[in-house]
């Protein structure tokens, strides 16, 4: 899909939607803010880009409702138009049916899905693992070339189950189909540990899923096989902030160190 080694997939975070508490009354201004990052993180040479909608806290926990669907819709196909990279979708909290959905709509590579397998306590409350439901309706829909990226003990959740990263990691493989893995820190721009990614690579491909940096790249992707980055991108690792290009470059120039 990527084309290379240690893929590095920029995170676009959308500001917030239509019917979203901070929603800011003009649609047309996330689209332009997610067209910006897009340029600005192609321009760095980041390898694919991920849209997911973190303006829109709280979220809903398993299903988002029509208008965000929609919205969502509308700025990917944006994004789609204007670039060739690979594109993620990712909708807040766990709504991989949607995800699916906008990404066979709008020339879509992957997705990714907080909880696909076990059951999370997470802030939006209880979540259970959808791999049984998504991965029917990939197939019933047409949609076997969208990969799906799970994540393993995803980051701003605990399992109601405690068990080892490699265990949970191998279920999200062999029983919930997992096309790669998604190892994250506790939070939103903590990085994983290099226990935690050789454990879960034991399983499958590993995709670093915060607190990667230009400082820790080369120790972290050691471990790994590609990384979602979206804090050390912006200033003060602000999610609403632009993409600075200097953050991009700096970043990629230690990925491109690396690659045989």
């Amino acid at each position: 899909m990527f084309g290379t080694e240690l893929p590095i997939i920029g995170s676009i975070a959308l500001g917030p939607l239509p019917g979203s508490p901070r929603f800011g009354g003009e649609l047309g201004a996330v689209v332009d803010a997610a067209l910006e990052d897009a340029r600005v993180l192609e321009a760095g040479g980041v390898d694919a880009v991920s849209l997911e909608n973190m303006g829109d806290a709280p979220f809903f926990a398993t299903q988002v409702p029509a208008e965000t669907v929609a919205s969502f819709a509308r700025v990917l196909g944006e994004v789609r138009r204007r670039t060739d990279l690979p594109i993620g979708v990712n909708v807040l909290r766990n709504d991989g049916r949607a995800a699916l959905a906008i990404a066979l709509a709008f020339g879509g590579n992957f997705v990714r899905v907080n909880v696909l397998s076990e059951v999370f306590a997470t802030d939006q409350g209880l979540i259970e693992g959808i791999g049984a439901e998504l991965m029917r309706v990939r197939r019933i829909i047409g949609a076997e070339r969208i990969a799906v990226f799970g994540d393993v003990h995803v980051k701003h959740a605990t399992p109601l189950l405690a068990r080892p990263i490699a265990e949970s990691a191998l279920d999200l493989v062999e029983r919930g189909l997992a096309d790669a893995l998604v190892v994250s820190g506790a939070r939103t721009g903590s990085p994983p540990t290099l226990e935690d990614l050789t454990d879960a690579r034991r399983a499958g491909p590993v995709v670093i899923g915060s607190g990667l940096t230009a400082e820790n790249a080369g120790m972290l992707l050691a471990a790994a096989d590609g990384a979602i980055v979206a804090s050390t991108l912006r200033p003060g690792g602000d999610l609403s902030k632009r993409v600075e290009p200097g953050r991009v470059e700096e970043l990629m120039q230690v990925v491109r160190g690396m690659r045989s």
